[in-house]
């Protein structure tokens, strides 16, 4: 009897541990115990900044790995409406964010940061570049003007009103900078952001109508996110005081 009865308790005790085990459960679902990755869709103006945030997001989030889609905003928005799978968006505007959420693809984005365009001249600024007026005469590119950072170079010529085109329309912010990095152009409408990101390589000239030009930024968890949760921590990571840190040291403004 005495060995039946060690037998059963034997029992009781292995089921009350295997039962333990199996109640055991990751109660926050935004850093889950499998790998998971999670997809973000971001503006190529981001690329430096958000490779550092989503490198940190993935030191929070055990087991998580952030892939990026750098690319014109506009482009992203096309791809996202028509079905592209993606947990969030980081718009460089908020008309290619409307977009998307017209299609009911997002809900209620935030603003994460502003930005604002600079000259990007080769280094030293052989050409004395001082404002707009000074790219008369002068090779110079832009962004097309669906892009945000075209959109924005078109507004801050007509509010100079100078009658300026672009020698070359190029599809991102990142391939514009390329063209004067390149000695293809002598000068680039581009972010304030890029310019600082190819610093050994480019001089940035500011000039005043690039305030009437701002771009604002929004970011949002797309509604068919493969993982909501996830998509959610992402967004509200960007929001909080470690991303916005690093978006500011890259030359972004906080909105």
């Amino acid at each position: 009897m005495r060995a039946n009865t060690a037998l059963t308790a034997t029992t009781a005790l292995a089921i009350i541990t295997l039962t333990a085990c199996g109640t055991s459960d990751n109660t926050d679902p935004s850093k889950p115990s499998d790998p998971t990755t999670l997809t973000v869709f971001a503006a190529a103006s981001l690329t430096e900044a958000f490779t550092e945030i989503g490198d940190q997001f993935e030191t929070e989030h055990e087991g998580v790995t952030v892939e990026f889609n750098f690319a014109g905003s506009s482009d992203l928005a096309a791809q996202i409406t028509e079905g592209a799978p993606a947990d969030v968006f980081a718009s460089a505007d908020e008309k290619n964010m409307d977009n998307v959420v017209e299609a009911d693809a997002a809900a209620e984005p935030a603003t994460f940061a502003l930005n604002q365009l600079v000259i990007a001249v080769p280094e030293g600024n052989p050409a004395g570049v001082t404002g707009l007026a000074d790219l008369t005469g002068l090779d110079f590119a832009a962004c097309a003007e669906q892009v945000p950072c075209g959109a924005a170079a078109q507004t801050a010529i007509d509010a100079a009103g100078t009658d300026l085109t672009p020698v070359t329309y190029e599809a991102d912010v990142k391939s514009t900078l390329q063209k004067l990095t390149l000695g293809e152009v002598d000068a680039a409408l581009v972010y304030r952001t890029d310019a600082i990101a190819a610093d050994t390589e480019v001089d940035a000239v500011e000039f005043p109508e690039s305030a009437q030009a701002i771009n604002t930024y929004p970011i949002a968890a797309l509604d068919d996110a493969p993982n909501p949760d996830l998509a959610a921590a992402f967004t509200e990571y960007v929001l909080a005081d470690d991303a916005q840190t690093v978006l500011e040291t890259a030359g972004f403004q906080r909105p």
